[in-house]
């Protein structure tokens, strides 16, 4: 049980010692709670909980869970919710210009309740994309104890034989406009993809996120792999409750977890994985909010050095309940810690180093999910980092099962998203081309939409590998085929992906790590004098907000200065 007299050094004694709490405590009793509930540590216990998407409609039963564990272990948990926005749901239109920016507003809308109440640590449970990063950067940036839990995968659905996600659902609609499937198998696929609770099953980035959250050390062993109508998952969200408890007792802090080596060791798990390219945009995010530099191109160099050893969707066959089945993310951090490709002195949120909650896990190597170091699917990571005259400041792209890594091209140019889609939808692109969608960057979007309507498309034709596609915005991670994103700087502040021109011919090498366009640098500097910025449709709202304050893609696109810039935190208050 937690010591009572240690409440006079947390937060929560602003609001709740001394007779000017009064007013403060007559509101707590209003809520039925007792002086001994008051007397103790208060806890926020966090969730994404909606109707929005399957990815969050049981985060709310979770967090009762989360609180019978900060009861049990002698706190006070006080319960909020915070906004999602379901990439699924919001892809394939302007709605999509919203996903990046939750992430942001899901950090500030933790900071703010968190700050206004004056809670002394949080439990974090978030299911959807952009939910998992948002509520770790708000635990980085308070620095209160803090445990992350994620919601869990969802189960896969089964069609003619075989295992499909939501990934299958965006290509069948390729597969239905040139007619490979007709509306019943579309209408099938549909309504089997999708049978439970719970996130995109395959090492998308909600997935991606989730073993980023154990690999960083913020939470709980094995937690992200249960999926999530499993009643297993129940016990890690009240040991995770329980926990937070123990982290105030010994004052760990996020800042003390996440460091220069645990991010490291994250990029690894990413890159071994197959995961999502969006990790290069959050672990850039989640640093900064500790005032670490940790940028694209560094991430970018982490992916180029790991092996990629875990069969995954989309590049793989395999889904998340398929690695929790052999293991789940410690059995691929046991995997690297053998292969000294892990730093396992990094401490974690049990109070004890990687190494050590690794010590009694035992790679098998009787499945064929997660391969050996020594035997990997390729030598380099699922992800790769590139970097050209096309892209100064950087630009990724997800190799996972691509059979090559090459690719050479003429432009055919596109301001916006839509316009791709129609002309791909009407088969208008030749094999070969190098498809350009620009204006979608985070100011010129605004937002940095995600492109997995158009690429599904591409792949649902037949043509995944047949051309290419290369952005200033996002792609999901259920995207596979020839795909670069990030391309930085962006267009709507004049990088050289505003000046390409049809016909222009770009240069993709993934295994060298370059992204040219035959120019010279003259002829983009003349070009660049005729150049104009564009306005967008968001002149007002927090869609205009975010574009006034967001920063490149290479640095995380994140809209403050970070934990460099702080004078205090709000842990110390």
């Amino acid at each position: 049980m937690f010591h009572e007299n240690l409440k006079k050094d947390l937060p929560s004694r602003h609001v709740s010692v001394g007779a000017k709490s009064a007013p403060h405590r007559s509101y707590y009793y209003a809520m039925g709670m007792t002086p001994k509930d008051i007397a103790k540590p208060f806890v926020g216990v966090v969730s994404c909980w909606n109707e929005s998407a399957p990815c969050n409609i049981s985060l709310g039963t979770q967090a009762q869970t989360v609180k019978q564990g900060v009861r049990a272990a002698g706190g006070t948990p006080r319960e909020f919710t915070t906004i999602t926005v379901t990439d699924g749901i919001a892809m394939g239109h302007s709605g999509m210009k919203s996903s990046l920016v939750s992430r942001e507003v899901i950090a500030d809308s933790v900071e703010l309740s968190v700050r206004g109440h004056c809670y002394d640590a949080i439990v974090g449970l978030a299911g959807c994309d952009k939910s998992l990063p948002g509520m770790m950067m708000a635990m980085v940036r308070l620095n209160v104890p803090s445990v992350f839990i994620y919601g869990g995968s969802i189960l896969p659905g089964r069609y003619k034989g075989r295992d499909v996600t939501v990934q299958d659902v965006f290509e069948a609609v390729g597969q239905h406009a040139v007619g490979t499937i007709n509306d019943q198998e579309l209408s099938d696929i549909e309504q089997c993809a999708c049978p439970s609770a719970g996130s995109c099953g395959g090492q998308f980035t909600a997935n991606t996120m989730a073993c980023v959250s154990e690999a960083l050390g913020i939470a709980l062993p094995g937690s992200a792999g249960a999926p999530a109508p499993y009643e297993h998952r129940m016990q890690f969200a009240e040991q995770s409750g329980e926990q937070v408890m123990e982290l105030i007792k010994l004052s760990i802090r996020p800042r003390d977890i996440v460091t220069r080596e645990s991010l490291t060791n994250a990029a690894r798990v990413v890159a071994c994985s197959g995961g999502s390219t969006n990790a290069a945009l959050h672990l850039p995010a989640i640093a900064h909010e500790a005032g670490i530099e940790f940028d694209l191109f560094e991430v970018a160099e982490i992916f180029r050095n790991t092996p990629y050893i875990v069969d995954l969707k989309p590049g793989g066959k395999y889904i998340a309940k398929d690695l929790y089945e052999v293991g789940g993310v410690p059995a691929i951090m046991r995997a690297l810690l053998d292969a000294d490709l892990l730093d396992g002195s990094c401490p974690t949120v049990t109070g004890k180093t990687i190494a050590e909650n690794l010590e009694n896990v035992v790679f098998n190597p009787e499945q064929d999910v997660i391969y050996p170091v020594s035997k990997p699917l390729s030598k380099t990571g699922g992800v790769v980092g590139l970097v050209g005259n096309l892209a100064p400041e950087g630009a990724i792209v997800k190799v996972a099962g691509m059979q090559n890594t090459s690719f050479k091209g003429p432009a055919r140019c596109f301001d916006c998203e839509e316009d791709a889609f129609l002309a791909v939808q009407n088969k208008e692109y030749e094999l070969g081309e190098v498809l350009v969608i620009r204006y979608e960057g985070p100011k010129g979007g605004p937002g940095m939409r995600e492109m997995l309507a158009t690429t599904s498309a591409l792949y649902g034709q037949g043509v995944g590998d047949k051309v290419a596609l290369i952005t200033d915005g996002r792609f999901s991670g259920a995207t596979r085929g020839f795909c670069i994103g990030h391309v930085g700087p962006e267009a709507a502040v004049g990088g050289p992906i505003a000046l390409i021109q049809d016909g222009d011919i770009i240069t993709i090498n993934a295994e060298k790590g370059l992204i040219e366009v035959n120019l010279s640098s003259q002829e983009i500097d003349e070009r660049k004098k005729s150049w104009t910025p564009r306005s967008h449709d968001f002149q007002s709202g927090a869609i205009w907000r975010y574009a006034q304050t967001v920063g490149s893609a290479m640095k995380g696109a994140t809209t403050h200065p970070g934990g460099a810039s702080e004078t205090h935190v709000y842990a110390d208050i």
